[in-house]
């Protein structure tokens, strides 16, 4: 008995063995986990829930060059060269963030100007040709779109209002092409104002010494909640540790021009909604869907179709993807009592954007197709392809030529005669209106400013 006791001893003596060791491994991870849980600071934190939100813009511009002394053309005419300048790409690095799963991202405009094609690069390196939405070279700001086979995970959007001095704020870009960098630091002041020319300053500025460096600009500035509070946009070069960043509230204020969702999608509201908290009715346009709802003015909507909003941009990036037919339902607050409603998005009349550019411009254009990107080369592009230029029209006094590609009027793509026809109906005779055009036979990019007539 007393030997098979010592037997059965024998026998368990490497699983009493072989537990114990996994039971201190187990106690030693426990250990691990609860001293990394100790290091992990709000910037980790941050970081993490934020990471796959920002993206690496690679945008790339087709410079020509000639001989200065003019040695080109004397060769092409000596040995029967084919005249055509040595053309080379530069690809300029830069930073955005999503800010809806459909694809839509945020960065600055200085990021893409002059530049003929966009490519959004993630973390885990996807790649996605972007096309521009629409560009504020005033605020610095730029909306692109991509089209993915899922929905993208969007940045939390925060406010800007109530920032302080001195608090804790997280960048995160690609600082000389260097993905998904994080720095931290504090808000050094509010309200700077940054001049960068005579013509150009930025005003109302958050300074940061979050380290910042070519490459950022575009990318979020968060605070310690992981909400967009500004968008990194400038640096001191002839300093350290002095960078500068768009207040998200002013973001807030453009983006439902930017974005301008009904004409985008062709859907009609006739509903004005305040850009910022509460999301308070402004206008309700007679006979429209709004008025039809039973909206009022001062009305403060709560919700669309469930989803809980704040303000008027919470409202159109809710209409993002509507068509016109679809309903969506509202609740709202008035007079101190919630109601609830049903709108139905009605179709905008779009005007005949061929016949706005004879008028008002003065030039013939075309939409271009499918088979003249491809001969053109660049991946993405959309624009009207200028047929005609009418002497002394607006256009020729700008120097508009036949065979320029236009890009955008004001902050809009001109992505197709309608898109046109929308953005210059209201545009009044005397008033100047900038355009963007590629000149083909050179590839370079330029803006003009031209003053509209009436007939």
């Amino acid at each position: 008995m007393t030997q098979h006791r010592h037997i059965r001893q024998q026998l368990l003596s490497p699983i009493v063995f072989l537990a114990s060791i996994l039971a201190g491994a187990s106690i030693t991870s426990a250990v691990e986990s609860d001293h990394v849980l100790a290091r992990r600071t709000p910037v980790v934190e941050v970081f993490a829930a934020a990471k796959d939100t920002v993206v690496n813009i690679s945008s790339t511009q087709i410079v020509e060059i000639r001989s200065p002394f003019g040695l080109d053309q004397f060769f092409e005419d000596v040995f029967d060269l084919p005249r055509k300048p040595r053309q080379f790409k530069q690809t300029s690095v830069g930073s955005g963030f999503i800010l809806h799963p459909a694809g839509y991202i945020v960065t600055n405009a200085h990021v893409i100007a002059r530049t003929v094609e966009q490519k959004i690069i993630f973390a885990d390196k996807r790649e996605f040709d972007a096309q521009i939405v629409a560009v504020d070279h005033e605020n610095d700001l730029a909306v692109l779109k991509i089209d993915t086979p899922e929905p993208l995970l969007p940045i939390k959007l925060g406010h800007s209002g109530d920032l302080m001095v001195g608090e804790t704020v997280i960048a995160i870009g690609n600082p000389l092409g260097y993905q998904n960098t994080v720095t931290a630091g504090v808000i050094s002041a509010l309200d700077r104002t940054l001049e960068l020319n005579e013509n150009l300053s930025f005003h109302g500025l958050i300074q940061t010494d979050a380290s910042i460096n070519p490459g950022n600009s575009g990318g979020p500035l968060l605070n310690v909640l992981g909400e967009l509070i500004g968008i990194n946009t400038a640096i001191r070069g002839d300093a350290q540790n002095i960078g500068f960043a768009i207040p998200v509230d002013k973001l807030r204020r453009v983006l439902p021009d930017l974005m301008d969702v009904e004409r985008r999608y062709n859907i009609y509201t006739g509903l004005r909604v305040r850009w910022d908290t509460p999301s308070r009715v402004e206008n309700v346009v007679p006979d429209s869907p709004a008025e039809h709802a039973s909206i009022r003015i001062n009305d403060v909507i709560t919700h669309v179709d469930d989803q809980p909003i704040k303000s008027g941009l919470d409202l159109h990036i809710l209409l993002i993807g509507k068509h016109p037919g679809d309903s969506i339902r509202l609740r709202f607050h008035r007079l101190g009592r919630e109601r609830s409603t049903t709108l139905t998005l009605a179709q905008r009349s779009r005007p005949d954007g061929a016949d706005l550019l004879a008028l008002r411009f003065g030039i013939k254009a075309l939409p271009l197709n499918r088979q003249m990107v491809q001969a053109l080369g660049i991946r993405g592009l959309t624009g009207l392809l200028v047929t005609y230029v009418e002497p002394n029209s607006p256009a020729d006094r700008v120097q508009f030529q036949k065979g320029d590609i236009l890009i955008h009027i004001g902050r809009h793509q001109a992505a197709s005669l309608e898109d046109v026809g929308e953005l210059l109906e209201h545009v009044r005779a005397g008033q100047r209106v900038r355009a963007t055009i590629l000149r083909v036979n050179g590839r370079t990019i330029f803006r003009v400013s031209a003053e509209l007539r009436a007939r």
